[in-house]
């Protein structure tokens, strides 16, 4: 985080150039190192970015760095279906982490929003096509030609058997056939042919996949494997994230430890590009005045852990991931109700505002705001039960899951 910080000075000031004369903001990108690069692009307003990345002597080496959120956030502001372009120079990790963020909805895969992404992999060639199909879980490729298309196959041993009308096939093994009249086949036939021609075993087990495996079973391991990558982004799964709207007894939402028991948090690779927030002694929140006042290492230890309680928000409220407005929403609420449990726990305890803080974990000052101010913080639907201040909310019958 301080390399990123101390990357931001020299972005902004080129941001400024590039507003004021193009072909010299040009010459001062390509003298500046790739990751001043890539804090330039970062720190760009997204309307900008695609013009800023434009200025850049060699985006294919800047775009492979990009935070996989930023990415996804470039590819949706230009949109996606005109993002080929950007798709073809990033890494395989980074197109299944814009997948991950925004071609879900709740627990399942957003058949539109998938279709967009595909469709844009398909424009960028088939080197980048294959590459996705290799990184993406077969599960969600295979629930993206579920939606289009059947699939037959051939009996080995039926001369009389005849396909499906108007169904196709490469290989006389596998016939499949449009769902629906109108609908473009264009990006999946790409796909089809790419895997058939370059990967015919993962051809295979598509469309066998399709043919023979229930779609109930196929969703629930995409989901899997989607909530243990969103986990290492630092989105945990719902049911886990549901723990910051757990009911606390209203006699202990004043209780403060006796000794500081806040643990210093880890750095970890955030998703997004962030250098700071807004902790100043003018902050209109009380739990950012608190941290001003601390020393430099409780101050980076509660960046971390207030990235981690917003992400935990948006998972939890059911927010769309892939949107570049989710992350400011969710540091405001989240900012919002500590500050309100910070106030509370201080008021009670007749300690400062710094002191609570350094004695109290952040979830549980969410928690304690929660408490005070339940209407509309919660999640509408799905309301925790029960009073113990232990309980944790129902996760509305899904076992696993970290929805956008």
């Amino acid at each position: 985080m301080t390399e990123r910080r101390d990357l931001v000075p020299t972005a902004r000031r080129l941001l400024k150039l590039a507003s004021e004369d193009r072909k010299q903001a040009r010459a001062a990108l390509a003298r500046l190192s790739v990751d001043e690069q890539v804090a330039t692009v970062c720190e760009a307003p997204l309307s900008m970015r695609s013009a800023i990345l434009d200025l850049v002597p060699e985006p294919e080496a800047v775009v492979p760095l990009l935070p996989p959120a930023e990415l996804c956030f470039s590819c949706k502001h230009v949109g996606v279906h005109d993002a080929s372009w950007l798709l073809a120079q990033a890494t395989d990790e980074q197109i299944v982490a814009c997948l991950d963020l925004d071609a879900w909805q709740g627990l399942a895969p957003a058949p539109a929003k998938l279709d967009l992404w595909l469709a844009s992999l398909a424009e960028a060639g088939d080197e980048t096509l294959l590459r996705a199909a290799r990184a993406m879980d077969p599960e969600l490729i295979a629930l993206y030609l579920r939606d289009h298309i059947h699939v037959a196959l051939k009996p080995p041993s039926d001369e009389d058997w005849e396909p499906p009308e108007s169904a196709q096939t490469l290989e006389g093994q596998f016939y499949f056939a449009a769902k629906r009249a109108n609908d473009d086949l264009a990006p999946l036939l790409r796909l089809v042919h790419v895997l058939f021609q370059k990967d015919y075993w993962l051809y295979f087990r598509m469309l066998q996949s399709v043919s023979e495996e229930l779609q109930s079973e196929t969703v629930e391991w995409a989901l899997r494997w989607r909530t243990g990558r969103l986990e290492d982004l630092g989105f945990p799964s719902w049911d886990n994230s549901m723990r910051i709207y757990g009911h606390l007894r209203p006699e202990r939402l004043a209780d403060m430890p006796a000794e500081i028991t806040v643990d210093a948090s880890v750095e970890w690779a955030l998703p997004v590009w962030i250098t700071d927030l807004p902790m100043v002694a003018e902050s209109e929140h009380s739990i950012f005045r608190a941290v001003a006042q601390q020393d430099d290492a409780a101050r980076s230890a509660f960046f971390y852990a207030f990235i981690g309680l917003a992400n935990r928000v948006a998972v939890a409220d059911r927010l769309d991931l892939g949107d570049a407005e989710t992350l400011p929403n969710t540091l405001e609420k989240a900012a919002r109700v500590a500050s309100l449990g910070l106030e509370h726990v201080a008021s009670a305890n007749d300690t400062d505002l710094s002191q609570t803080l350094r004695r109290v974990p952040l979830e549980r000052l969410f928690r304690v705001g929660v408490g005070l101010s339940p209407e509309g913080v919660r999640p509408s639907f799905s309301e925790p039960d029960g009073d113990d201040e232990e309980s944790e909310p129902e996760s509305g019958g899904a076992s696993h899951g970290a929805p956008a």
